[in-house]
């Protein structure tokens, strides 16, 4: 996987905690810069790990089905590329949180729905060439910049910014396993 392509990769994984975060900060009153850098270091050390869960779950298997590692790279990312898509599109009609709802169990809970992806995207990495650790680490950095960003803007920005960066986010998805599929191919 090249570096652009890591970078892609670690951008798509965060535009849903990104959208979140827009959530979170229209929800908090005013967020400054401390608070902010506090959630999206949660969020990113989440992010930062539960592609290494992956990675080691795809692992195991990885001897018995490397003929078709490039396929299951491509199926993953194209689903999760396609969920994201289908979930910005879909409508939402949630309530509005209350101020107690932004406690730290509730963070947690939210950082880790929003980086199930990206486990599900390190049993991907299990089967191309690439290292789980910069994966992760740039994963990581990526999340907490942006749900750092996101806290601050969405006081402003509301959840419309948030949808648009979930669906570039689907689509960066679905172009990256689209590389992986055409370069193991091309082999």
């Amino acid at each position: 996987m090249t570096f652009t392509a890591l970078i892609f990769l670690a951008l798509a994984m965060s535009t849903d905690a990104f959208a979140a975060a827009i959530a979170k900060g229209a929800a908090l009153r005013n967020p400054g810069l401390p608070q902010a850098l506090r959630i999206g270091l949660l969020f990113g050390c989440i992010e930062t790990i539960t592609p290494l869960i992956g990675w080691g779950l795809g692992s195991l298997a990885a001897d018995a089905i490397r003929q078709w590692d490039h396929w299951i790279a491509f199926v993953l990312l194209l689903g999760l590329g396609g969920r994201m898509l289908w979930l910005s599109f879909a409508d939402e009609d949630e309530e509005e949180e209350g101020a107690g709802a932004q406690s730290l169990l509730v963070l947690v809970l939210t950082a880790v729905a929003t980086s199930i992806d990206a486990m599900a995207v390190g049993v991907g990495l299990a089967f191309v060439d690439v290292s789980i650790v910069h994966a992760a680490a740039a994963i990581g950095v990526a999340t907490t910049v942006m749900v750092t960003i996101g806290v601050l803007l969405g006081r402003r920005l509301g959840a419309a910014v948030g949808r648009h960066a979930e669906r570039i986010g689907g689509v960066v998805l679905v172009l990256v396993g689209t590389t992986i599929l055409i370069e193991h191919l091309s082999h």
